[in-house]
């Protein structure tokens, strides 16, 4: 299986692809792969440097006559999302990845590929490697745990870095140049639940509400398609009851990853029998109310209530239903802001990703980004507010920076032109609303050019994944041209 992989071009970046793919290599399980990355180093005598983190830097020193020239960091993140059809038989921990050539593309038998981000880290140990590339100073850096919240980067020790100019390789089109990203915070709401006895259970009907259909979706690259959120959704319905009758919450969910736009939400209802008939219209008027709301962008919301067996003598309190209706309605939730720089990019967004309840507590927790901190400053400022003002307990997680578009990049300039020269068109400058680590380093090293770049990658994060071998391709000679231009 390896030599089909010789036979590829460009070659030691396909070779060292297949190689690193037979090391399992799950986010917070990249000691082997780490290994391997200081093994490499050893036997090619570069300097390299393993923390206590796995992250590894390897540094290569310029080609003849480049030394005075800026020197390149090339970065990418070793870890990989390990996923699975479900009638797959697979051990990620102890079996290598079984790949395979399908026309122009690698893809894995039933599991991930992890070309996000192996490939990047195959092209880096193809320019330490080679022996006849010309380029400056070259500092590869690979990171570990991107996939879970970019702690690797996070934890980086910036002051080894000497290189001016960054490219980092988790980029996923090859016609694109990325020169922003959002930075992000993990919020949380701790509502303590007061629940009260039901003593006159004949008088409620319990209900158990749905909202479902909806699409989803990445809750940065999706938030601003237009797309609804079942538990925003959810507080529409509740609060539009509530304001009608006597009804208590007994339970309510919703969503599954707050980086994820919910695509259900559920809730258990206590409410006033003799309101049956009315509840039912409320029911039907929001089925209508969304689906003409969303009618392009999200055609499929079903909204359903059925009873639920006998009334149950415990339920919240009239305050804590309304206190949780109130959340739901107030966080902030979609595009919050947009770019002045590039068309159709949001600058910052939040995301009202998961709604739980355990016996004690209902917790709401929200995903926040953006690509400028003082924006994110401002939703943390709104949602402390909020919080403030309706009695919730309030939690801060997963903190990353930003990458703003910077107005005067010479690295992105020289990767325009050598584009243009090799391909003979524009690329696109493009920004991505979600997390890539070249915020933490333009943070960690101020003054860094970055960008980011990298091959066509498809169904990323699933067992669909695919790899283009032509685009491989074509981005290793945009990464080797951009390396013989830099002075």
């Amino acid at each position: 299986m390896r030599e089909e992989f010789l036979n590829l071009e460009p070659e030691k970046t396909m070779e060292f692809f297949y190689d690193i793919s037979q090391i399992p290599r799950g986010s917070g399980k990249e000691e082997e792969i780490s290994k391997y990355l200081v093994e490499f180093a050893k036997d090619r005598n570069l300097f390299y440097k393993r923390d206590r983190f796995n992250n590894v830097l390897i540094k290569k020193p310029a080609s003849k006559g480049r030394e005075t020239h800026t020197g390149v960091v090339l970065q990418g993140h070793v870890d990989m999302v390990w996923e699975k059809n479900s009638d797959t038989n697979f051990d990620f921990e102890s079996q290598p990845l079984d790949l395979y050539i399908d026309g122009d593309f690698i893809k894995a038998k039933g599991t991930t590929l992890g070309a996000d981000n192996g490939i990047g880290v195959a092209m880096a140990l193809a320019v330490l490697d080679s022996k006849d590339l010309d380029h400056p100073m070259i500092e590869a850096v690979f990171t570990v745990d991107e996939e879970r919240g970019l702690t690797g980067a996070l934890n980086f020790d910036g002051s080894l870095i000497e290189g001016k100019i960054l490219i980092n390789l988790d980029s996923e089109d090859d016609d694109e140049i990325l020169t922003s990203c959002a930075g992000g915070i993990r919020i949380n709401h701790h509502i303590e639940l007061a629940r009260e006895k039901n003593k006159e259970l004949d008088k409620r009907q319990i209900f158990e509400i749905k909202i479902t259909g909806l699409s989803g979706g990445h809750s940065g690259m999706d938030i601003n398609k237009g797309r609804a959120n079942a538990n925003r959704l959810m507080g529409r319905l509740l609060y539009a009851i509530q304001d009608e009758m006597e009804a208590n919450i007994i339970s309510i969910s919703g969503g599954s990853k707050d980086n994820a736009i919910p695509r259900e939400a559920f809730c258990t209802l206590a409410v006033d029998r003799s309101e049956n008939e009315n509840f039912e219209i409320i029911i039907k008027e929001f089925q209508r109310a969304f689906h003409n709301e969303y009618r392009k962008a999200d055609s499929g919301i079903q909204v359903t209530a059925k009873t639920a067996g006998e009334p149950t003598d415990v339920m919240m309190t009239t305050e804590t239903t309304k206190q949780i209706i109130a959340m739901l309605l107030s966080v902030p939730n979609g595009v919050m802001s947009m770019s002045e720089d590039i068309e159709g990019m949001p600058v910052s967004s939040s995301n009202v990703g998961v709604v739980e309840t355990t016996e004690d507590e209902t917790v709401i927790s929200i995903a926040a980004r953006s690509s400028f901190s003082s924006k994110k400053e401002e939703i943390i400022a709104i949602n402390k507010a909020i919080s403030d003002q309706m009695g919730s307990s309030i939690e801060f997680t997963g903190d990353y920076p930003g990458w703003s578009y910077a107005e005067t990049s010479p690295v992105r300039d020289l990767a325009t032109n050598v584009y243009k020269k090799i391909f003979g068109e524009e690329p696109k400058i493009v920004a991505v609303h979600a997390g890539i680590e070249c915020g933490i380093f333009g943070e960690k090293i101020p003054g860094l050019d970055m960008i980011s770049i990298g091959p066509n990658i498809v169904d990323v994060h699933s067992p669909r994944e695919k790899l283009s071998i032509s685009s491989t391709q074509k981005t290793w000679k945009f990464l080797t041209g951009i390396l013989k231009e830099v002075r």
